[in-house]
Protein backbone atom coordinates (compact mmCIF):
# COMPACT_ATOMS: atom_id res chain seq x y z
CA UNK A 1 0.00 0.00 0.00
CA UNK A 2 1.32 3.39 -1.00
CA UNK A 3 1.65 6.22 1.11
CA UNK A 4 -1.10 8.16 -0.27
CA UNK A 5 -3.38 5.05 -0.31
CA UNK A 6 -2.71 4.78 3.25
CA UNK A 7 -3.60 8.25 4.28
CA UNK A 8 -6.94 7.58 2.20
CA UNK A 9 -7.66 4.93 4.57
CA UNK A 10 -7.32 7.06 7.58
CA UNK A 11 -9.74 9.42 6.13
CA UNK A 12 -12.20 6.73 5.42
CA UNK A 13 -12.55 6.51 9.42
CA UNK A 14 -14.47 9.15 10.84
CA UNK A 15 -13.71 11.12 13.47
CA UNK A 16 -14.81 11.21 16.91
CA UNK A 17 -15.83 14.97 18.12
CA UNK A 18 -17.47 15.85 15.34
CA UNK A 19 -21.49 16.21 15.07
CA UNK A 20 -22.94 16.46 11.56
CA UNK A 21 -26.20 18.13 11.88
CA UNK A 22 -26.76 17.76 8.26
CA UNK A 23 -27.70 14.28 8.49
CA UNK A 24 -30.84 13.04 9.90
CA UNK A 25 -29.92 9.37 11.22
CA UNK A 26 -27.26 8.93 13.33
CA UNK A 27 -24.11 6.95 11.78
CA UNK A 28 -23.20 4.08 13.93
CA UNK A 29 -19.76 2.69 14.92
CA UNK A 30 -17.97 5.84 15.21
CA UNK A 31 -15.84 5.96 17.97
CA UNK A 32 -16.93 8.58 20.73
CA UNK A 33 -19.87 9.59 18.62
CA UNK A 34 -22.67 10.35 20.69
CA UNK A 35 -26.73 9.16 19.83
CA UNK A 36 -29.23 11.99 19.29
CA UNK A 37 -30.81 10.37 22.57
CA UNK A 38 -27.47 10.28 24.45
CA UNK A 39 -27.20 14.45 23.40
CA UNK A 40 -30.59 14.34 24.76
CA UNK A 41 -30.20 13.12 28.03
CA UNK A 42 -26.68 15.12 28.32
CA UNK A 43 -27.95 18.51 27.25
CA UNK A 44 -24.90 19.39 26.20
CA UNK A 45 -23.27 18.96 22.14
CA UNK A 46 -19.89 19.33 21.32
CA UNK A 47 -19.49 22.50 19.51
CA UNK A 48 -20.45 22.49 15.68
CA UNK A 49 -16.88 22.76 13.75
CA UNK A 50 -17.11 25.08 10.70
CA UNK A 51 -14.39 25.55 7.73
CA UNK A 52 -11.92 28.14 8.65
CA UNK A 53 -8.73 29.68 7.29
CA UNK A 54 -6.18 31.26 9.47
CA UNK A 55 -4.80 34.22 8.31
CA UNK A 56 -1.59 34.68 7.45
CA UNK A 57 -0.73 37.03 10.68
CA UNK A 58 -2.15 34.07 13.11
CA UNK A 59 0.03 31.77 10.91
CA UNK A 60 3.65 33.09 12.72
CA UNK A 61 4.67 32.26 16.41
CA UNK A 62 3.86 35.28 17.86
CA UNK A 63 0.48 35.78 16.87
CA UNK A 64 -0.88 32.15 16.44
CA UNK A 65 -3.27 30.73 18.75
CA UNK A 66 -2.72 27.47 18.44
CA UNK A 67 -0.42 25.39 21.12
CA UNK A 68 2.59 23.68 20.36
CA UNK A 69 2.21 19.54 20.38
CA UNK A 70 4.97 16.84 19.69
CA UNK A 71 5.19 15.15 16.77
CA UNK A 72 2.53 12.16 17.49
CA UNK A 73 -0.39 14.33 19.13
CA UNK A 74 0.32 16.68 16.25
CA UNK A 75 -0.55 13.81 13.61
CA UNK A 76 -3.81 12.82 15.51
CA UNK A 77 -4.84 16.77 15.47
CA UNK A 78 -3.79 16.83 11.81
CA UNK A 79 -5.54 13.68 10.44
CA UNK A 80 -8.48 14.92 12.45
CA UNK A 81 -8.19 18.03 10.95
CA UNK A 82 -8.19 17.12 7.28
CA UNK A 83 -11.01 14.35 7.58
CA UNK A 84 -13.08 16.95 9.39
CA UNK A 85 -13.05 18.45 5.58
CA UNK A 86 -11.59 22.10 7.24
CA UNK A 87 -9.88 22.77 4.55
CA UNK A 88 -10.97 22.31 0.56
CA UNK A 89 -7.27 21.53 -0.23
CA UNK A 90 -6.46 18.76 2.19
CA UNK A 91 -6.35 15.67 1.24
CA UNK A 92 -4.57 12.41 1.68
CA UNK A 93 -1.24 13.95 -0.08
CA UNK A 94 -1.48 16.14 2.93
CA UNK A 95 -1.43 13.77 5.72
CA UNK A 96 1.92 12.56 3.47
CA UNK A 97 3.37 15.26 3.89
CA UNK A 98 3.05 15.94 7.12
CA UNK A 99 4.50 12.38 8.36
CA UNK A 100 7.73 13.11 6.52
CA UNK A 101 7.57 16.23 8.48
CA UNK A 102 6.91 14.91 11.89
CA UNK A 103 9.66 11.90 11.55
CA UNK A 104 12.49 14.45 11.41
CA UNK A 105 10.67 16.80 14.01
CA UNK A 106 12.28 17.34 17.13
CA UNK A 107 10.16 14.82 19.53
CA UNK A 108 9.47 17.58 22.65
CA UNK A 109 9.25 20.64 21.32
CA UNK A 110 8.18 19.76 17.82
CA UNK A 111 10.60 21.92 15.78
CA UNK A 112 11.33 20.46 11.87
CA UNK A 113 13.40 21.86 8.91
CA UNK A 114 11.40 22.60 6.08
CA UNK A 115 13.87 20.49 3.67
CA UNK A 116 11.61 21.74 0.20
CA UNK A 117 13.78 19.27 -2.14
CA UNK A 118 14.49 16.50 0.38
CA UNK A 119 11.02 16.44 1.23
CA UNK A 120 9.26 16.32 -2.34
CA UNK A 121 12.37 13.39 -2.84
CA UNK A 122 11.16 11.29 0.05
CA UNK A 123 7.39 11.91 -0.91
CA UNK A 124 8.12 11.38 -4.18
CA UNK A 125 6.14 14.27 -4.92
CA UNK A 126 7.45 18.06 -6.88
CA UNK A 127 8.15 20.81 -4.72
CA UNK A 128 5.18 22.67 -5.85
CA UNK A 129 3.04 19.96 -4.38
CA UNK A 130 4.88 19.82 -0.92
CA UNK A 131 4.33 23.96 -1.09
CA UNK A 132 0.33 23.83 -1.75
CA UNK A 133 -0.06 21.16 1.10
CA UNK A 134 2.51 22.96 3.41
CA UNK A 135 0.12 26.11 2.80
CA UNK A 136 -2.25 24.11 3.67
CA UNK A 137 -1.19 22.91 6.92
CA UNK A 138 -0.22 26.28 8.09
CA UNK A 139 -4.15 27.66 6.82
CA UNK A 140 -5.23 25.02 9.55
CA UNK A 141 -3.71 26.46 12.21
CA UNK A 142 -1.01 23.10 12.38
CA UNK A 143 2.45 24.39 11.33
CA UNK A 144 3.37 27.71 12.23
CA UNK A 145 6.83 29.81 11.37
CA UNK A 146 9.54 29.30 13.75
CA UNK A 147 12.36 31.34 11.27
CA UNK A 148 11.44 32.47 7.98
CA UNK A 149 13.90 31.07 5.08
CA UNK A 150 15.82 33.14 2.58
CA UNK A 151 17.70 33.41 -0.40
CA UNK A 152 20.25 36.51 0.90
CA UNK A 153 23.31 34.93 0.74
CA UNK A 154 24.35 35.49 4.38
CA UNK A 155 27.66 33.42 3.91
CA UNK A 156 31.21 35.76 4.34
CA UNK A 157 33.12 36.80 1.83
CA UNK A 158 35.22 33.72 0.34
CA UNK A 159 32.63 31.55 1.14
CA UNK A 160 30.42 29.70 -1.65
CA UNK A 161 26.57 30.66 -1.20
CA UNK A 162 24.97 30.16 1.72
CA UNK A 163 20.93 30.81 2.34
CA UNK A 164 18.35 30.99 5.35
CA UNK A 165 16.80 27.69 5.87
CA UNK A 166 12.89 27.71 6.74
CA UNK A 167 11.75 26.11 10.61
CA UNK A 168 8.74 25.26 11.05
CA UNK A 169 6.93 24.38 14.32
CA UNK A 170 3.95 22.04 15.34
CA UNK A 171 0.85 23.67 16.46
CA UNK A 172 -2.58 22.36 17.30
CA UNK A 173 -5.83 24.74 16.55
CA UNK A 174 -7.93 25.71 19.02
CA UNK A 175 -10.98 24.10 16.62
CA UNK A 176 -9.22 20.34 17.80
CA UNK A 177 -9.40 21.43 21.62
CA UNK A 178 -13.22 22.66 21.61
CA UNK A 179 -14.32 19.60 19.59
CA UNK A 180 -12.15 17.18 21.86
CA UNK A 181 -13.29 19.37 25.16
CA UNK A 182 -10.11 20.04 26.31
CA UNK A 183 -9.54 22.85 28.59
CA UNK A 184 -6.48 25.26 28.03
CA UNK A 185 -4.06 26.97 30.73
CA UNK A 186 -1.94 29.52 28.68
CA UNK A 187 -2.43 31.61 25.55
CA UNK A 188 -1.28 30.92 21.97
CA UNK A 189 2.39 28.42 21.17
CA UNK A 190 2.85 28.15 24.86
CA UNK A 191 -0.95 26.63 26.03
CA UNK A 192 -1.06 23.58 27.21
CA UNK A 193 -4.21 20.85 28.03
CA UNK A 194 -5.42 21.36 31.77
CA UNK A 195 -8.09 19.12 31.68
CA UNK A 196 -11.47 18.00 29.54
CA UNK A 197 -15.20 19.80 29.69
CA UNK A 198 -17.99 17.78 30.81
CA UNK A 199 -18.69 17.52 27.20
CA UNK A 200 -15.20 15.99 26.40
CA UNK A 201 -15.46 13.82 29.57
CA UNK A 202 -18.59 12.15 28.14
CA UNK A 203 -16.65 11.88 24.73
CA UNK A 204 -13.93 9.88 26.17
CA UNK A 205 -16.44 7.81 28.26
CA UNK A 206 -18.25 6.75 25.33
CA UNK A 207 -14.79 6.12 22.77
CA UNK A 208 -13.96 4.37 25.99
CA UNK A 209 -17.17 2.45 26.15
CA UNK A 210 -16.89 1.83 22.36
CA UNK A 211 -13.33 0.81 22.08
CA UNK A 212 -13.96 -1.61 25.19
CA UNK A 213 -16.63 -3.49 23.06
CA UNK A 214 -14.88 -3.68 19.70
CA UNK A 215 -12.37 -5.70 21.59
CA UNK A 216 -14.32 -7.95 22.85
CA UNK A 217 -16.07 -8.33 19.70
CA UNK A 218 -12.65 -9.31 18.36
CA UNK A 219 -12.01 -11.70 21.51
CA UNK A 220 -15.05 -13.17 20.83
CA UNK A 221 -14.78 -13.82 16.87
CA UNK A 222 -10.71 -14.54 16.79
CA UNK A 223 -9.96 -17.99 15.35
CA UNK A 224 -8.63 -19.65 18.80
CA UNK A 225 -12.56 -19.34 19.56
CA UNK A 226 -13.77 -20.29 16.73
CA UNK A 227 -12.28 -23.07 16.81
CA UNK A 228 -13.99 -23.48 20.61
CA UNK A 229 -17.67 -23.56 18.27
CA UNK A 230 -17.94 -19.94 18.97
CA UNK A 231 -21.04 -18.51 17.47
CA UNK A 232 -21.28 -14.90 16.06
CA UNK A 233 -24.28 -12.86 17.21
CA UNK A 234 -27.43 -14.23 15.66
CA UNK A 235 -28.24 -10.50 14.73
CA UNK A 236 -25.92 -10.73 12.06
CA UNK A 237 -26.98 -13.86 10.74
CA UNK A 238 -23.81 -15.74 10.50
CA UNK A 239 -23.14 -19.45 10.72
CA UNK A 240 -21.05 -21.18 13.44
CA UNK A 241 -17.14 -21.13 12.43
CA UNK A 242 -15.08 -23.90 12.15
CA UNK A 243 -11.81 -23.73 10.72
CA UNK A 244 -10.62 -27.98 11.73
CA UNK A 245 -11.33 -28.32 8.07
CA UNK A 246 -8.78 -25.74 6.64
CA UNK A 247 -6.31 -27.05 4.41
CA UNK A 248 -2.80 -26.07 5.88
CA UNK A 249 -0.53 -28.02 3.51
CA UNK A 250 0.80 -25.29 1.89
CA UNK A 251 2.52 -23.53 4.93
CA UNK A 252 4.16 -26.54 5.72
CA UNK A 253 7.15 -25.67 2.78
CA UNK A 254 7.48 -22.65 4.59
CA UNK A 255 10.85 -21.63 6.64
CA UNK A 256 10.77 -20.82 9.98
CA UNK A 257 11.65 -17.35 11.17
CA UNK A 258 14.84 -16.78 11.82
CA UNK A 259 16.07 -15.93 15.48
CA UNK A 260 18.53 -14.24 14.52
CA UNK A 261 21.14 -12.44 11.64
CA UNK A 262 22.71 -16.41 10.47
CA UNK A 263 22.46 -15.75 7.16
CA UNK A 264 24.96 -12.66 7.53
CA UNK A 265 27.63 -14.33 9.67
CA UNK A 266 31.08 -14.45 7.02
CA UNK A 267 32.47 -17.55 6.96
CA UNK A 268 35.33 -19.29 8.81
CA UNK A 269 39.07 -18.77 7.44
CA UNK A 270 40.50 -21.80 7.66
CA UNK A 271 43.78 -21.29 5.33
CA UNK A 272 45.30 -19.23 8.60
CA UNK A 273 45.64 -19.14 12.12
CA UNK A 274 46.35 -21.88 14.61
CA UNK A 275 45.42 -25.07 14.23
CA UNK A 276 44.59 -26.23 17.82
CA UNK A 277 42.75 -24.38 20.21
CA UNK A 278 44.60 -24.37 24.09
CA UNK A 279 42.13 -25.75 26.75
CA UNK A 280 42.59 -22.63 28.90
CA UNK A 281 41.34 -20.41 26.13
CA UNK A 282 38.65 -22.74 25.03
CA UNK A 283 37.23 -22.77 28.33
CA UNK A 284 37.36 -18.80 28.58
CA UNK A 285 33.55 -17.06 28.60
CA UNK A 286 33.33 -14.79 25.55
CA UNK A 287 29.75 -14.18 26.18
CA UNK A 288 31.05 -10.55 27.75
CA UNK A 289 33.87 -8.99 28.23
CA UNK A 290 35.58 -9.56 31.60
CA UNK A 291 37.25 -6.41 33.17
CA UNK A 292 40.78 -6.30 34.02
CA UNK A 293 41.40 -6.22 37.55
CA UNK A 294 43.05 -3.21 38.52
CA UNK A 295 45.78 -3.92 41.85
CA UNK A 296 45.26 -0.73 44.52
CA UNK A 297 49.28 -0.54 43.78
CA UNK A 298 49.57 -0.52 40.38
CA UNK A 299 51.13 2.69 38.86
CA UNK A 300 53.04 3.53 41.88
CA UNK A 301 54.85 2.03 45.08
CA UNK A 302 52.73 0.45 47.61
CA UNK A 303 50.41 2.56 49.81
CA UNK A 304 50.48 1.40 53.96
CA UNK A 305 47.63 1.32 55.55
CA UNK A 306 47.68 4.93 56.88
CA UNK A 307 47.88 6.36 53.32
CA UNK A 308 44.77 4.11 52.04
CA UNK A 309 42.14 5.35 55.80
CA UNK A 310 43.34 8.92 55.17
CA UNK A 311 42.10 8.49 51.21
CA UNK A 312 38.96 7.00 52.03
CA UNK A 313 38.42 9.70 54.81
CA UNK A 314 39.00 12.59 52.22
CA UNK A 315 36.84 10.42 49.96
CA UNK A 316 34.06 10.22 51.97
CA UNK A 317 33.92 14.42 52.35
CA UNK A 318 34.25 14.57 48.78
CA UNK A 319 31.48 12.65 48.06
CA UNK A 320 29.23 13.92 50.46
CA UNK A 321 29.53 17.34 48.75
CA UNK A 322 29.70 16.27 44.91
CA UNK A 323 25.87 14.86 44.22
CA UNK A 324 26.88 13.30 41.11
CA UNK A 325 29.37 11.05 42.45
CA UNK A 326 27.13 9.42 45.53
CA UNK A 327 26.12 6.46 43.40
CA UNK A 328 29.82 5.09 43.17
CA UNK A 329 31.00 3.06 45.73
CA UNK A 330 33.48 4.71 48.19
CA UNK A 331 36.38 2.37 47.31
CA UNK A 332 36.08 2.88 44.01
CA UNK A 333 36.04 6.36 44.24
CA UNK A 334 39.03 6.80 46.52
CA UNK A 335 41.07 4.83 43.77
CA UNK A 336 39.84 6.97 40.54
CA UNK A 337 40.90 10.45 43.05
CA UNK A 338 44.20 9.20 43.82
CA UNK A 339 45.89 11.38 41.30
CA UNK A 340 44.62 14.09 43.36
CA UNK A 341 45.17 12.97 46.51
CA UNK A 342 49.07 12.02 46.08
CA UNK A 343 49.42 15.84 45.16
CA UNK A 344 48.50 16.52 48.89
CA UNK A 345 45.20 17.98 47.84
CA UNK A 346 42.09 17.98 50.82
CA UNK A 347 38.73 17.34 50.29
CA UNK A 348 38.17 21.36 49.46
CA UNK A 349 40.89 21.16 47.45
CA UNK A 350 39.25 18.05 45.49
CA UNK A 351 35.63 19.45 45.70
CA UNK A 352 36.62 22.62 44.02
CA UNK A 353 38.33 20.91 41.11
CA UNK A 354 35.32 18.79 40.61
CA UNK A 355 32.59 21.65 40.99
CA UNK A 356 34.98 23.65 38.24
CA UNK A 357 34.01 21.05 35.89
CA UNK A 358 30.77 22.88 35.44
CA UNK A 359 28.27 19.58 35.20
CA UNK A 360 24.42 20.27 34.14
CA UNK A 361 24.13 16.72 34.17
CA UNK A 362 25.05 13.44 35.98
CA UNK A 363 27.22 10.70 34.13
CA UNK A 364 26.00 7.37 34.10
CA UNK A 365 29.53 6.18 35.13
CA UNK A 366 30.58 8.98 37.59
CA UNK A 367 34.08 7.30 38.32
CA UNK A 368 34.97 6.57 34.89
CA UNK A 369 33.97 9.98 33.91
CA UNK A 370 36.33 11.42 37.09
CA UNK A 371 39.36 8.79 35.53
CA UNK A 372 38.82 9.95 31.99
CA UNK A 373 39.38 14.09 32.94
CA UNK A 374 41.92 13.76 35.05
CA UNK A 375 44.05 11.51 32.07
CA UNK A 376 43.11 13.99 30.15
CA UNK A 377 44.35 16.90 32.75
CA UNK A 378 47.56 15.29 33.23
CA UNK A 379 48.21 14.73 29.41
CA UNK A 380 47.73 18.47 29.04
CA UNK A 381 50.33 19.29 31.42
CA UNK A 382 52.56 16.74 29.89
CA UNK A 383 52.16 18.69 26.38
CA UNK A 384 52.90 21.94 28.19
CA UNK A 385 55.57 20.62 29.76
CA UNK A 386 57.43 19.18 26.78
CA UNK A 387 56.57 22.46 25.07
CA UNK A 388 58.41 24.53 27.69
CA UNK A 389 61.23 21.78 28.03
CA UNK A 390 61.85 22.18 24.07
CA UNK A 391 61.66 25.87 24.19
CA UNK A 392 64.27 26.03 26.76
CA UNK A 393 61.81 27.99 29.39
CA UNK A 394 62.92 28.16 32.48
CA UNK A 395 60.35 28.31 35.25
CA UNK A 396 62.96 29.49 37.89
CA UNK A 397 65.32 31.37 35.96
CA UNK A 398 62.17 33.61 34.61
CA UNK A 399 60.76 34.13 38.52
CA UNK A 400 64.28 34.73 39.81
CA UNK A 401 64.37 38.50 38.56
CA UNK A 402 60.92 39.39 40.29
CA UNK A 403 61.71 37.51 43.42
CA UNK A 404 65.35 38.94 44.27
CA UNK A 405 66.23 42.13 45.80
CA UNK A 406 66.79 45.15 44.17
CA UNK A 407 67.42 48.42 45.89
CA UNK A 408 68.47 49.54 42.70
CA UNK A 409 65.30 49.45 41.20
CA UNK A 410 63.94 51.14 44.56
CA UNK A 411 66.16 53.97 43.94
CA UNK A 412 65.24 54.01 39.95
CA UNK A 413 61.66 54.54 40.90
CA UNK A 414 62.36 57.19 43.56
CA UNK A 415 64.36 59.49 41.20
CA UNK A 416 61.78 59.11 38.36
CA UNK A 417 59.00 60.24 41.14
CA UNK A 418 61.53 63.43 42.16
CA UNK A 419 62.00 64.06 38.47
CA UNK A 420 58.36 64.27 37.37
CA UNK A 421 57.06 66.02 40.97
CA UNK A 422 60.00 68.48 40.12
CA UNK A 423 59.03 69.06 36.32
CA UNK A 424 55.13 69.55 37.41
CA UNK A 425 56.12 72.21 39.65
CA UNK A 426 58.44 74.49 36.95
CA UNK A 427 55.00 74.17 35.37
CA UNK A 428 52.43 75.33 37.95
CA UNK A 429 55.29 78.11 38.31
CA UNK A 430 55.49 79.02 34.73
CA UNK A 431 51.55 78.94 34.92
CA UNK A 432 51.45 81.33 38.29
CA UNK A 433 49.89 78.34 40.08
CA UNK A 434 50.58 77.56 43.42
CA UNK A 435 52.62 74.13 44.26
CA UNK A 436 50.21 71.59 46.22
CA UNK A 437 52.21 68.72 46.26
CA UNK A 438 54.53 67.95 48.71
CA UNK A 439 57.57 66.43 47.53
CA UNK A 440 58.87 64.78 50.73
CA UNK A 441 55.53 62.77 51.47
CA UNK A 442 54.66 61.76 48.01
CA UNK A 443 58.80 60.32 48.55
CA UNK A 444 58.05 58.63 51.27
CA UNK A 445 54.55 56.91 50.25
CA UNK A 446 56.45 55.50 47.36
CA UNK A 447 59.05 53.95 49.05
CA UNK A 448 56.84 52.52 52.04
CA UNK A 449 54.27 50.89 48.66
CA UNK A 450 57.83 49.66 47.20
CA UNK A 451 59.10 47.96 50.63
CA UNK A 452 61.68 50.03 51.84
CA UNK A 453 61.99 52.22 55.06
CA UNK A 454 61.57 55.96 55.25
CA UNK A 455 65.21 56.27 56.27
CA UNK A 456 66.34 55.46 52.65
CA UNK A 457 63.61 57.93 51.32
CA UNK A 458 65.10 60.21 53.67
CA UNK A 459 68.25 60.13 52.46
CA UNK A 460 67.94 60.15 48.98
CA UNK A 461 65.79 63.07 49.71
CA UNK A 462 68.84 65.05 51.12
Amino acid sequence: MSAVAASAAVLDHPLPGLVDNSVDEPREGIPGQRSEAQLLLSGQGLPEVRLAVVADREQDIVWTRSRRAEPRAWLVGLEWLVAAGLHEDACPTTLVIARDLAARMDYRRGIVLYDLEGTARRTDTSPATVKRHVRVMRELGALVWLVHGSKRNIAAPGEPYMATGTIYGAVIPPVFDEAMGHRLTGTGYEGRVCGVTEAGRERAIAASAARSKDRHDRARLSPSAARRGSRVPASRGSHPVDTRGVDKSCSAGREPHSPGRYHQSPEADVESGSKNTSRKRASRSTTWPVPEKSSSNSGGPRRTARQVQRGIWTTQQVRARVPWTQRVRLRRLEFVLRPLTDQGMDADSIVVVLHSWMLTWRPARPAEYIRVQLAKQASVEHQVAAYEAAEGWDEREASGALAASRPDLVQDVLAGLAEGLATYSARQAEQGLDDLTDHADAETAMAAFLGTTSSMAGARHE
